[in-house]
């Protein structure tokens, strides 16, 4: 009989991921999509009609229009939704890979830095949906392990009817008329934040942060929060830049990207292996980065998809000020990042407060 001490740490390590070479196993060939949009969906109707997609976020209702409008596309399919933090997300999933019991479809995530080391651990599926090849290079696997759908990125938002100013550069939110009306995402819960106190630091320096603190800026928790709250009436707060709204919010809020630098990224997606329902997790993903899909939303991941007309901007790769292929390489050095994460919160203390899932913002 094995001593106690040694059968614990057995079941122990047997309860653990394998994390194992996969490189010289030569298996990384991708299947690549042929079929059309409509044999992957009666495909995934055989199957069950399911897909059970994990997605990045801090609103439960943000993807509520992608369910909707994926359930109308599709008849019969279900897309069984759940928005969390992506940061919360990955270790769920890590889960259940150490147990082999995956029981999710797809992750949509804003923690890039995983993508690779499922990729390198066996744990995702190598399949190319139709128009894989036109995503930017910078943006997919070469495997087709991972790749974006999406493109996501901070803006400026202010609430007009609050104050009479305009922001175009991360200088304009040290004026007096700002002071104790900016609403802030704590840079320390969230990296795609940190990122963009990052960038702002490397062009204006520590002072420009000493400047920003005395302001008295409300810290709150979820990148949703800020312009929620600066939408409500009868609040002093009134501008952010740690928000997404699109550039045509909702009256009296207006929205700009600024001048200087400013983070994008693409949202990106992968299924894993074993999922239980991959077909689901297909038809979604060719939905998602079909021409119907991308074409509206502005700023597409793929090359070949113009802008919509009448789009304010230039092209994603000819926007001044921003890098939207940067914030991977920057989430892949976790010791910087952790560094910074402390330094912050050595400035702001810890992040305060409950999930911004779960806390009425």
């Amino acid at each position: 009989m094995l001593p106690i001490i040694t059968l614990s740490l057995t079941l122990l390590a047997s309860s653990l991921v394998l994390a194992y070479e996969t490189t010289l196993g030569f298996n990384s060939a991708a299947v690549i999509e042929t079929r059309t949009l409509d044999e992957i969906y009666q495909a995934a109707l055989a199957e069950g009609g399911t897909v059970t997609l994990w997605h990045g976020g801090d609103e439960t209702n943000q993807q509520d229009t992608m369910k909707q409008a994926f359930e109308s596309r599709f008849p019969g399919m279900m897309l069984n939704l759940t928005v969390d933090l992506s940061k919360y997300h990955n270790g769920k999933l890590d889960q259940q890979l150490a147990a082999n019991n995956v029981h999710v479809d797809s992750v949509i995530l804003q923690t890039l830095h995983d993508y690779p080391r499922w990729t390198q651990e066996g744990a995702l599926l190598h399949y190319a949906p139709k128009g894989f090849d036109q995503i930017h290079p910078a943006f997919r696997d070469t495997t087709a392990a991972w790749y974006g759908v999406y493109v996501f990125g901070w803006s400026f938002v202010w609430n007009m009817d609050k104050i009479n100013v305009s922001l175009a550069e991360f200088a304009d939110v040290l004026r007096p008329e700002l002071k104790n009306k900016l609403v802030l995402t704590y840079p320390n819960d969230d990296d795609a934040v940190l990122y963009a106190f990052d960038l702002i630091l490397g062009q204006y320096g520590n002072g420009w942060l000493d400047a920003l603190l005395a302001q008295n800026p409300r810290w709150v928790r979820g990148t949703a929060t800020p312009a929620s709250i600066l939408s409500q009436e009868n609040t002093i707060w009134a501008a952010t830049f740690t928000s997404i709204t699109g550039l045509s919010p909702p009256h009296p809020l207006k929205a700009t990207y600024p001048t200087g630098p400013f983070v994008t990224w693409p949202q990106t997606a992968a299924i894993p292996k074993d999922a239980p329902h991959p077909e689901g997790a297909k038809l979604l993903h060719n939905w998602i980065l079909s021409e119907e899909f991308q074409g509206p939303r502005g700023w597409s991941v793929r090359q070949d998809v113009p802008d919509p007309e009448g789009f304010p901007l230039p092209s994603l790769m000819k926007m001044p000020g921003t890098n939207p292929t940067d914030f991977a390489r920057w989430m892949a050095d976790r010791a910087k990042v952790d560094r910074l994460r402390l330094w912050f919160e050595s400035k702001l203390g810890t992040a305060q407060g409950s999930s911004p899932l779960v806390d009425d913002l």
